[in-house]
């Protein structure tokens, strides 16, 4: 007899803004992604930590990174939350779900330890995983990437002796075979499955046939497509009318102006087909659901690590990825891997090592401002769609409440009836700080708390309509969001009590969850902030 608990298939993906896919007002195809959202949900203001690590820590333990471990990366930055490991005060959705008899699947990204060349208490096997599938660190090349592994056995051979494998298909490949194994084996218990894409984060990699789908689509170039995304968005509801797109990257060039612009338009092209090929990716993944009859009784959940990423790779950075193991010197065929965005060499091959760019970063966190790393809306505004057949009121419509990820664990705690511990194999565990997302599938508006961020400096807290942000080092700006969600008018000097009365529950809550000030952090050091030549 089949469980009656349900199926959770968990999905992210990497470095994706707001509004890149078809669903939420982006050029790029993604019908599957697309139809989740026509009969499901889709949150308009949704956040997660605008970074990588720190959100896949949140993500996983329904706490905030600091309290994880994961204070910035998987650099031991110290002191303690930012060891960059995940730590043993805190569970993961797959170590509570195991507790009430679920199986549990991973294939993707972990990026959540400081180790990621020998097996540990802090791999995905050791933190409540049943099958593993897929890299240990954050970046990889997608024809060849380093940290490989299958459960805890490095198989970087596996790709190398594969000419045809990239890393998007071998993780939704994996995916797919865990569910018609389970359904074969275990098809009375019920499963989570984890499914943790690196697309569309750089390198820009991708199938020449999946390129080929968008050339031309970009050739109007950043300006005029991020005013046709907010068109989109409007039209779609998503955003209000009165909220104003931002302005251009003051750094960038009017389109009209860039030079290069065949090299430029298919930075896009490529970062398109990177998503679109994960899209497909996705479409596996319903189709094997909907064969081996699992889609009626699974939640579907899918959103992005963080905004648009607007790091431009330089050449010099070639040494720096090698020696953590995000590359290796040559292609599996002996080629010169050519790090940095040089404009004589088109992205898109394995020789290849380039990303979009701050401009692109731009359009795909239309209408928003900043990108990865800060706490602005382009910096942690997501894409979440929640799909559950039977569950959902009003198939296909929008709601509005804000949310954040520990919400997730609590949402999945809800849906499946697993208890979160207090205690977990004999140490205590932290308390749970997410608020069940569940209800919102029958319709819109909770009330709840405030929600807070940090990283490396940039700082935020959200209370109803109220936004108070920080880039650091700048002062605190406010934001009214009704009003001007694309934080066009800081009124914090209007509202200079509010300002005070909300900066003071920011450091009371940076207290609590082991916040370190930034400049205790940059005092001691980090390679990658060295590495990116971070300002």
């Amino acid at each position: 007899m089949a469980s009656q608990q349900p199926n959770i298939l968990l999905i992210m993906n990497d470095d994706m803004g707001y509004s890149d896919i078809g669903c939420y007002g982006g050029e790029i195809m993604t019908p599957n992604l697309d139809r989740l959202a026509g009969k499901g949900v889709r949150f308009t203001q949704f956040y997660n930590t605008a970074r990588c690590s720190p959100t896949r820590a949140s993500l996983l333990t329904g706490l905030h990174p600091h309290q994880t471990g994961i204070g910035v990366l998987v650099d031991n930055d110290g002191p303690e939350g930012y060891a960059g490991t995940l730590n043993d005060r805190c569970v993961t959705i797959a170590e509570v779900l195991k507790e009430s008899g679920y199986r549990t699947y991973m294939s993707g990204k972990w990026h959540i330890v400081n180790d990621v060349v020998n097996s540990n208490d802090a791999w995905p096997r050791q933190r409540g995983f049943d099958r593993f599938y897929g890299i240990i660190i954050g970046a990889v090349s997608y024809y060849s990437p380093t940290t490989l592994t299958r459960e805890n056995e490095n198989v970087e051979r596996e790709a190398l002796e594969d000419d045809d494998y990239y890393i998007t298909d071998a993780i939704s490949d994996e995916a797919v075979k865990y569910i018609r194994e389970h359904h074969e084996r275990n098809s009375g218990e019920p499963w989570f499955q984890y499914v943790a894409y690196t697309a569309p984060h750089w390198p820009l990699h991708a199938r020449e046939e999946d390129i080929a789908k968008y050339k031309g689509r970009f050739d109007k170039g950043w300006d005029k497509l991020r005013e046709e995304r907010l068109e989109r968005l409007v039209s779609m509801g998503m955003i209000d009318p009165a909220w104003k797109l931002t302005e251009r990257d003051p750094s960038q060039p009017a389109w009209e102006d860039a030079d290069d612009k065949e090299w430029r338009a298919r930075c896009m092209e490529v970062y398109a087909a990177q998503i679109d090929r994960m899209d497909q990716g996705i479409g596996n993944i319903l189709q094997t659901l909907e064969e081996t009859g699992q889609l009626d009784n699974t939640l579907v959940i899918f959103l992005a690590d963080n905004g648009g990423c607007a790091e431009e790779l330089r050449a010099s950075m070639g040494d720096f990825l090698i020696q953590y193991h995000m590359a290796t010197r040559e292609t599996k065929n002996g080629e010169t891997v050519l790090f940095g965005n040089r404009h004589d060499y088109m992205p898109g091959d394995e020789q290849t090592y380039q990303s979009y760019g701050v401009a692109w970063a731009n359009l795909s966190n239309s209408p928003f401002r900043l990108y990865k790393h800060w706490i602005h809306e382009g910096g942690i505004s997501t894409p979440l769609i929640m799909h559950w057949p039977g569950k959902v009121a009003n198939e296909g419509s929008l709601r509005h409440t804000p949310g954040q990820l520990p919400d997730i664990m609590a949402t999945i705690l809800e849906a499946t009836g697993a208890k979160y511990p207090e205690t977990y194999k004999g140490r205590d565990i932290l308390p749970l700080e997410g608020t069940s997302l569940l209800p919102l599938l029958e319709q819109d508006g909770m009330d709840r708390g405030p929600l807070f961020w940090e990283h490396e400096g940039n700082a935020g807290v959200r209370e109803g309509k109220w936004k108070l942000v920080r880039k650091y080092p700048d002062a605190w700006e406010l934001y009214d969001m009704e009003l001007d969600r694309t934080e066009l008018h800081n009124v914090a000097a209007q509202h200079s009590d509010r300002v005070a009365r909300m900066s003071a529950q920011y450091e009371q809550w940076a207290e609590r969850c082991r916040v370190v000030p930034r400049e205790k952090i940059l005092s001691i050091g980090s390679a990658v902030a060295a590495a990116f030549n971070e300002e």
